[in-house]
Parts: structure tokens; sequence; C-alpha cells
């Protein structure tokens, strides 16, 4: 199993997934045309990583908007990692939002919500 490096475009984020660390981020704007196939590989990436997990595992979120479809692929990523994280894998995460970004601050929160992972909210002030 290989890491895993998507470079950002203007509509797709940076990926970055190192297997041997545990760090996993996601950085930048997500409106790929086809959500599932732009993500596709991530999710294949995720069900090898759980088979080899490092110590821990840390997760960055620095997303500044996302559209609809991108947003269900999202949920999933959040979906999985919170099944890792009940088997008693040590994992967090780190939500970016910008200062003036209501709605991401607002989903992060919702996430935090919605799943058992202990996800910390971070403003970026500019």
């Amino acid at each position: 199993m290989d890491n895993l490096f998507i470079e950002k475009t203007n509509r797709t984020p940076k990926i970055s997934l190192n297997k041997e660390t545990g760090q996993l981020s996601f950085k930048g704007r997500s409106l790929p045309e086809d959500s599932a196939a732009f993500y596709k590989p991530v999710f294949e990436w995720l069900n090898q990583y759980t088979q080899n997990l490092p110590t821990k595992t840390d997760v960055l979120f620095e997303l500044d908007y996302f559209n609809t479809s991108s947003a269900k692929a999202i949920f999933s990523i959040f979906v999985k990692l919170d099944e890792l994280f009940q088997t008693s894998h040590p994992i967090s995460i780190r939500w970016n939002y910008d200062e003036e970004d209501e709605g991401m601050k607002d989903l992060g929160e919702e996430y935090q919500d919605l799943f058992k992972i202990p996800i910390q909210l971070v403003k970026i002030e500019e």
C-alpha cells in the first residue's frame, strides 16, 4: 500500500494520506464534476489503511467550500473514521475554518454532535 497524494486544483482539494505517520489531510475546495469518482481512491486507500494501522491517526480538514456531492463523500469519510475510532484506534480530527465562515464552523459543530470521534474546531484568523 502506497501513500496517496492528490494535487490541489481550482475544483478539487489537496489530499495527502500517509500510511506510515497516520497523517491525513484534506485542504482546499471540493467541487469535482464527479465526486464519487474523485473520492473513490480515498475510500480504497482508507479500506487498505484500516488493515495495517500506525500507532495513531491525525486528520486535518481545512476546506473552504464543497458542493453537495462532496458533502456526501466527506460525511462518508467521517463515518469510516468514526468506525475506526470505535475499535479503540486513537484518532484526532482537526477541523480548520475561516473566522468569517460560519457555515464551515456550524458544519464542524454538527459533525461533533453526530460522531463519537473527537473533533477539534480551530478558527483560522486571516
